[in-house]
């Protein structure tokens, strides 16, 4: 027989790592972790650079935690570091490389959780997946023969490359930043000014343009990509055109609607999951929170305190 766990949790982020934490230390018995990539944090990992300050208050979101998790300012590293012990002492069974399918339930039966290689049983499920687990493209197409050139993080960049990094939010600025001490860095905007990078990252891209290691094209939209003997022709909408290694888009992040149909979780008009103050969808068991469900997203103490929330009202 299959093990039924008391609850499993999709997504090992912020609002993941502090359910399965606060509920064993609630004292449910059977506690799952299932998360798609090697390791927990994958944002915070993939997207936040060395160093990276971690504010405990954010956008004036709610900075005071709820349960029995407690939060303070940090380095990308240090909170990295606490998530870890956080787990460590946690007696919690946690699968990596586990991607989840979907998830199905049938009147009076436990929930079904499919991953590609295993099956498990829940009596509740949370799903805390966030909202960059799938990036935005652009309108325009992407040629095949080039998509190996056109990325939505810093996994491929090298060193030596002509890189256009496309976007005007905190994710795009930092892109640039890493890249520009070793390659020649443009980034575009197609605003003629930031509106939404925070005060540091502001200072350090106009610093690094006055010194002329970051190439500013703001005010500038992409009308079309072409394939010029294997590299990216980009071309703008005021008619120039120009040939880079690599383009990096970083243009936000969308919630993973299929999965989370197929899920049976439904939405609101403004497209977002449809929960109560429990933070649990119209079927009974099944809980949505953190990014997916936060309008502005980002707050580590509000995704711990929705972990708390979930923890409090499980079926058990």
């Amino acid at each position: 027989m299959i093990n039924v766990y008391d609850v499993v949790v999709i997504g090992g982020g912020p609002c993941g790592i502090a359910a399965v934490v606060e509920a064993k230390r609630k004292g449910v018995a059977k506690v799952l972790l299932l998360e798609k990539g090697d390791n927990h944090s994958q944002t915070i990992r993939q997207f936040y650079k060395d160093k990276k300050r971690v504010d405990k208050e954010y956008k004036g979101m709610d900075s005071e935690t709820k349960g029995t998790i407690s939060f303070e300012t940090g380095t990308k590293e240090s909170v990295l570091d606490y998530f870890d012990s956080l787990l460590d002492h946690g007696d919690i069974d946690i699968y990596f490389n586990s991607e989840v399918e979907k998830v199905e339930k049938k009147d009076g039966e436990p929930f079904y959780i499919t991953t590609a290689s295993s099956g498990f049983r829940a009596h509740n499920v949370i799903i805390s997946i966030g909202r960059m687990g799938k990036p935005n493209k652009p309108s325009y197409k992407i040629p095949p023969s080039i998509t190996q050139r056109v990325n939505f993080n810093l996994d491929k960049c090298s060193v030596n490359e002509k890189v256009l990094v496309v976007g005007g939010g905190n994710s795009a600025a930092e892109y640039a930043l890493s890249l520009c001490k070793t390659n020649t860095v443009t980034l575009c905007y197609r605003k003629e000014s930031f509106t939404r990078l925070n005060e540091i990252n502001e200072e350090d891209i106009k610093k690094e343009a006055r010194n002329g290691d970051i190439i500013l094209r703001l005010g500038l939209d992409i009308e079309a990509l072409e394939n010029e003997s294997g590299k990216v022709l980009v071309k703008f909408t005021n008619g120039m055109e120009l040939v880079y290694d690599r383009i990096i888009y970083a243009i936000g992040g969308t919630s993973p609607v299929d999965f989370l149909k197929k899920c049976g979780v439904e939405f609101d008009e403004n497209g977002v999951p449809s929960v109560d103050e429990r933070c649990e969808t119209a079927t009974k068991g099944l809980f949505v929170g953190g990014d997916l469900i936060t309008r502005n997203g980002g707050s580590i103490v509000v995704a711990f305190n929705h972990a708390h929330t979930i923890v409090e009202n499980l079926h058990l």
